[in-house]
C-alpha cells in the first residue's frame, strides 16, 4: 500500500481473489502470446438487471475494440467483457472492427448475455491484425472454466509487458451491510490516460442505480488513472469498465450517505491500482508524486503535466538524484513568457527554492530522503486556489531496453 492511498474505515483490504456475489471470471491461453500464456479472458454478470458504466481513451486513433464497445454497447448495462492481451487490435481497418464484432458475438454466446451488453477490450501491439478464430476458441474455453474465484486468471490473461498483475479486492461497510468491491487492471507502458487507463474492470454487488455507477466512476477515474504517467503516451485502447450486480441486495441510494461512503472506497481502490500500474512503469525503481499549487487552473495542470512527463525529471529519480533545476525547467518550460516567475519548489519536505530563488539546505540529509520508493515533489506558483498532482514512474535503462525490443 503506498503512502499516497489511504483507504477509508468503513474500507477493508482482503486480497482473496473473490469477486463479488454475480460474477464469474475465466482465462485461457489462446496462442496470442508467443509465451503461450493466458491471454483471452471473460468475465460475466449472471444478474439480469446488472448496470455499468465505462470510459474510454479519447486518443485520435481508437483500436477496434473501442469502437465496438463504445458505438454499439449499452454502457450502463453490461453483463459480460472479453478481453485479450497479445494483440491490441488497432490501426488494423475494417477487417479490425470486423474481428472485434465477431469477438463480441462469441463472447455474447458463451457467457448468454446480449450482444449490445457485451463489452470487448483487447491490449498487445498496434497495426497486426487479430486473430479472430483463435479468440473464438479462447472464449469458447474460458467459458467451460467460470468461477467466482477467477480474478487472478483474468489479471493474468490481460498482462503484456507488466511485471506483475494488478488487483484489489475490498469489503465496504453501508448500512445496509457488507458489499465487494473488486477491480482487475493491466498497464505499464503507454500510460498517460485521459479518463481511463490501458484496461481496468471493476465489479461490484452493490445495487446502484446508472446514473450513480456512471458518476462515481467519471470522478474516481478523473481521480486516479487520469492523475498517472509512464512515458506521457496515450493508448489507443484505453478502457475503464465498473459492473454492480447488486447480487449482495445492498442498494446505495443517490445523494446518500452511502452514495459518499462507497464512492470512498471505490476512490481508493482505483488509486491503489493506479499507483500499482505507475510502479510497474517498464524498468521503473521509484515513483514520483507532483503536487503544484496556483492561483491559475490551467498553469497548475500543465506545471504538473510537464513535470510528470519531463525525461530530465524522470531520469533524475531513477537515480535517486535531488536536482530540483530541473523540475524549475520543466515547470518553465511548460509557462512561456511568464517570466519572472516566483517559483516554489520542495523535494521531499524540504524547501529548495523560494520566490525563484535557490535555498541553502542539508545535501547529505536529502540524498538520502530521495534514495526511497516514493519520492515527492511540491510546487508552488503564484496566487491561492488551485492544487493538483500526478503520479509518475522514474525512465531507467529497462524502459529503453524493454521498448526498443517490443515487436523484436
Amino acid at each position: 500500500m503506498s503512502r499516497w492511498v489511504q483507504l477509508p474505515a468503513h474500507a477493508r483490504d482482503v486480497a482473496d481473489g473473490r469477486l463479488p456475489l454475480g460474477f464469474r471470471a475465466a482465462a485461457a491461453a489462446a496462442g496470442l502470446k508467443p509465451s503461450g500464456g493466458l491471454d483471452v479472458a471473460l468475465l460475466v454478470c449472471d444478474a439480469p438487471g446488472c448496470v455499468s458504466a465505462a470510459r474510454f481513451t479519447r486518443s485520435g486513433v481508437l483500436a477496434a475494440p473501442v469502437v465496438v464497445t463504445r458505438d454499439r454497447c449499452r454502457l450502463d448495462a453490461l453483463r459480460a467483457v472479453a478481453a485479450n492481451s497479445g494483440n491490441a487490435n488497432a490501426a488494423t481497418g475494417r477487417r479490425g472492427l470486423d474481428e472485434a464484432a465477431r469477438m463480441q458475438g462469441a463472447a455474447a454466446t458463451v457467457a448468454r448475455a446480449e450482444v449490445d451488453r457485451t463489452a470487448v477490450a483487447s491490449t498487445g501491439v498496434i497495426g497486426v491484425q487479430l486473430d479472430g478464430e483463435k479468440v473464438v476458441r479462447g472464449l469458447l474455453a474460458a467459458s467451460r472454466e467460470l468461477s467466482p474465484d477467477g480474478a487472478a486468471a483474468l489479471s493474468e490473461a490481460i498482462r503484456t509487458t507488466d511485471a506483475f498483475e494488478k488487483r484489489a479486492e475490498l469489503e465496504v461497510e453501508l448500512s445496509g451491510g457488507v458489499v465487494r468491491l473488486c477491480a482487475q487492471a493491466k498497464g505499464a507502458g503507454m500510460i498517460s490516460p485521459a479518463f481511463a487507463t490501458m484496461l481496468c474492470f471493476v465489479e461490484t454487488d452493490a445495487a446502484l442505480a446508472p446514473e450513480t455507477a456512471d458518476l462515481l466512476l467519471g470522478v474516481c477515474v478523473k481521480r486516479s488513472f487520469d492523475r498517472i504517467s509512464v512515458d506521457g503516451q496515450l493508448s489507443t485502447n484505453d478502457t475503464a469498465i465498473l459492473m454492480c450486480s447488486g447480487a449482495s441486495g445492498v442498494r446505495v441510494e443517490p445523494e446518500s450517505d452511502d452514495e459518499v461512503r462507497f464512492g470512498e472506497a471505490l476512490d481508493a481502490l482505483l488509486r491503489l491500482i493506479a499507483l500499482l500500474i505507475v510502479r510497474d512503469g517498464e524498468g521503473a525503481k521509484r515513483v514520483g508524486r507532483v503536487v503544484v499549487r496556483g492561483g491559475h487552473g490551467d498553469h497548475v495542470e500543465a506545471a504538473a503535466r510537464a513535470v510528470a512527463n519531463s525525461p530530465l525529471v524522470k531520469t533524475a529519480l531513477h537515480g535517486g538524484d535531488p536536482n530540483w533545476g530541473r523540475i524549475a525547467q520543466a515547470v518553465g518550460a511548460a509557462l512561456p513568457d511568464t517570466a519572472p516567475l516566483p517559483l516554489d519548489v520542495a523535494i521531499e519536505g524540504v524547501q529548495l527554492c523560494t520566490q525563484g530563488m535557490a535555498l541553502p539546505h542539508d545535501a547529505e540529509a536529502l540524498n538520502a530522503a530521495v534514495a526511497g520508493e516514493e519520492i515527492e515533489y511540491v510546487v508552488g506558483l503564484p496566487g491561492d486556489g488551485f492544487e493538483t498532482e500526478v503520479f509518475f514512474s522514474d525512465l531507467g535503462y529497462e524502459y529503453v531496453r524493454i521498448n526498443a525490443e517490443y515487436t523484436t
